[in-house]
């Protein structure tokens, strides 16, 4: 069950992102690294490609599944929200809720969002364990390539009909973070901008990915893109 402020919705999405579990979605796991370390230089390749299609996938469905009707806010102050556990901090909105998915320590989710009800503006932060292989950011590729893959990956626009559409808009490499802007948007829906940090770290035992994402309809760009995109660029590891 999910722990959030009794405002927060009940139906708060879980993004199971990682699992150990063969066949799960998005799996970067520990089995894999081991299956990996003993193969064949050829199939070890392969599994590197596999490997990074994977964690992009992973990146992509933390994008793709909104956390449902979120608020709408108006005061401009911001707060300081640090998390001891996962060393992270990021400056989010003074009177903006949060919300915790479940977590079993080696993945988590949580979810920053204002009160009143709005479709769906927010920003997450998604944790994820990876393999010891992944070592930097640059594991993944240059944030140019990285973006493209990331946002390849989700557009499905060629469809015949065609399904969701998305474009890139931006990318650097700053902070150590990877930076991301883009937009989605599903046919007869709103466009949905969004605005990705990616970050790695390690807990003493293993690899963590970060990511960062916070969204914003077009409708609501007024009300929300300041505050949004000011949240994500704060966000620092450590």
């Amino acid at each position: 069950m999910m722990a959030a402020a009794p405002t927060a919705p009940s139906s708060f999405p879980r993004l199971y992102i990682t699992s150990s579990k063969p066949g799960s979605v998005g799996i970067i796991s520990r089995k894999q690294s081991v299956v990996f370390c003993s193969v064949s230089k050829e199939d070890g390749i392969r599994s590197i490609s596999t490997k990074r299609r994977q964690a992009l996938l992973q990146m992509a469905f933390s994008a793709v599944f909104p956390a449902v009707s979120l608020p709408s806010f108006a005061v401009d102050e911001f707060r300081v929200y640090s998390d001891d556990v996962n060393k992270f901090k990021i400056s989010i909105p003074q009177d903006w809720q949060v919300g915790e998915g479940e977590s079993d320590g080696f993945k988590s989710i949580t979810a920053f969002y204002p009160e009143e009800a709005s479709s769906a503006s927010n920003v997450s932060v998604a944790i994820t364990g990876i393999g010891p292989d992944f070592t930097r950011l640059e594991s993944f590729g240059k944030v140019d390539a990285f973006a493209e893959s990331l946002v390849n990956g989700l557009d499905r626009s060629w469809q015949r009909p065609p399904g969701i559409a998305a474009k890139l808009i931006d990318c650097k490499a700053a902070n150590g973070l990877y930076y991301i802007e883009y937009t989605l948007q599903q046919p007869g829906e709103s466009l949905r901008h969004i605005y990705s940090a990616i970050g790695m770290a390690n807990n003493g035992w293993y690899n963590r990915l970060y990511t960062v994402t916070g969204q914003f309809v077009e409708d609501e760009s007024d009300k929300f893109e300041f505050k949004i995109e000011k949240a994500v660029q704060s966000f620092r590891l450590g």
